[in-house]
């Protein structure tokens, strides 16, 4: 190994030290980010467009594969770097690899929801060929972890060997050709598998996996498909201003898409997660999985609010209420997730449990309102100041209460055992 510390050469992947100070996302992982934008999207714009022509079914059908895909091939990336990123040039090419795997499953997932929505046959060779490869390039990243990390080597050899095995069976739904429903019950059992290899591969030794680094890096993809949102918001304003010209309305429009951005990015950073995984390791999985549907719903309101703008250019086939409901059932998972979370990680709290009913209760009555006549902007407005209620709420009285309580389990966790 070269002494010249700029040089990328060669090393060994031993596993870093899970606390090691100032450990921050690397420009590789930034760098690796970037083709999640694309993926998130295509997987966005695919998904409004199915929903402004009432393709309800198939839009959600083709957008949680779509999902499943991206967040879950990108979850695997982020824990194995953070336990093992030793940034020579080994680890460099296979993450390249790995982005052209992501990259080709972006290109895929268009023609997958064109052919769930004719309903013939599902053309996934694009997007699960992606993927495919995507995990593949993993894979040689486990093997060299186990040849390297001889403390772990049978975790990171299990890791190899379940996750070859399951994209044997992603390659078998890659080459049959077939309908829907027979598409969906070969993809329902891989997917069980995928999200129960880790559990089985740490079943004895776990990967040494760093708590504020593997945080920074999922509030980064939560900032990734919180721009989709924003552009969802411009799409909005943008087809106002184009048939009525700049007005209140148009005012109203733009205020609360960015808002309605701005909050969910205020809530989601409301818990600091760094602190709370790090006293809660063994909640990993829990931490890990349970931002799936948060992700997913963030990606799925931007999507939204695309809708709501095939909507006001008069191009969506769909009702108000349905156009303000694409918009604030996502919201509404992504607030019932996030809650979820937050409970997990630092134990319930009934003042956040109770507004977060409050939110539901007030998305409701959007959708409600656009059933009965209000306005695209007037129901954004309510969607916008529900969540800046519960912003305050939670700033009020919320962020005392949590600080209590992380307080509290830090002192269970250095307190001297009898």
């Amino acid at each position: 190994m070269s002494s010249n510390p700029l040089r990328h050469a060669f090393a060994r992947m031993g596993g870093r030290d899970p606390h090691e100070k100032h450990r921050a996302a690397t420009p590789l992982e930034l760098f690796f980010d970037l083709t999640f934008v694309i993926a998130f999207g295509v997987a966005g714009s695919q998904f409004a467009h199915e929903i402004a022509e009432a393709h309800f079914g198939a839009g959600l059908l083709g957008f949680s594969f779509a999902m499943f895909a991206v967040i879950w091939a990108w979850i695997n990336f982020t824990w194995f770097a953070s336990a093992y990123d030793t940034d020579d040039w080994v680890f460099r090419v296979v993450t390249m690899v790995q982005i052209v795997g992501v990259l080709i499953l972006a290109m895929g997932i268009e023609p997958m929801f064109h052919s769930i929505v004719e309903g013939h046959h599902v053309d996934n060779r694009v997007i699960v060929g992606g993927y495919v490869l995507m995990r593949l390039a993993l894979v040689t990243q486990w093997v060299r972890a186990s040849r390297q990390d001889p403390a772990r080597r049978d975790t990171c050899l299990r890791y190899a060997k379940y996750l070859a095995v399951v994209q044997l069976g992603w390659i078998v739904v890659l080459i049959i050709e077939t309908d829907v429903a027979t598409t969906f019950l070969m993809t329902v059992p891989l997917i069980v598998l995928e999200m129960a290899t880790p559990y089985a591969a740490e079943r004895k030794a776990r990967t040494p996996w760093h708590a504020h680094h593997i945080a920074e890096r999922y509030g980064l993809l939560a900032i990734i498909a919180l721009g989709e949102c924003l552009i969802g918001a411009i799409e909005t304003l943008r087809a106002i201003v184009a048939h009525h010209g700049w007005s209140v309305d148009a005012a109203l429009v733009g205020f609360s898409g960015t808002a309605l951005a701005f909050g969910m990015w205020w809530i989601y950073f409301m818990l600091p997660a760094g602190r709370a995984l790090h006293l809660r390791r063994h909640r990993s999985y829990l931490f890990g999985y349970g931002h799936i549907p948060i992700f997913a719903a963030i990606a799925a309101t931007g999507a939204g609010l695309h809708v709501a703008a095939y909507y006001i250019d008069h191009e969506a086939h769909i009702s108000g209420a349905i156009a303000v409901a694409s918009i604030a059932v996502p919201v509404a998972l992504f607030k019932v997730s996030l809650t979820w979370l937050y409970s997990v990680m630092v134990g319930a709290d009934r003042t956040i449990i109770t507004v977060a009913a409050g939110v539901l209760v007030a998305l409701a009555g959007s959708i409600g309102l656009a059933a009965a006549g209000a306005s695209m902007p007037v129901c954004l407005l309510v969607i916008v100041l529900a969540l800046a209620v519960s912003i305050i709420i939670d700033e009020r009285r919320g962020a005392e209460r949590l600080h209590q309580a992380l307080e509290k389990l830090e002192a269970g966790t250095t307190a001297p055992r009898p």
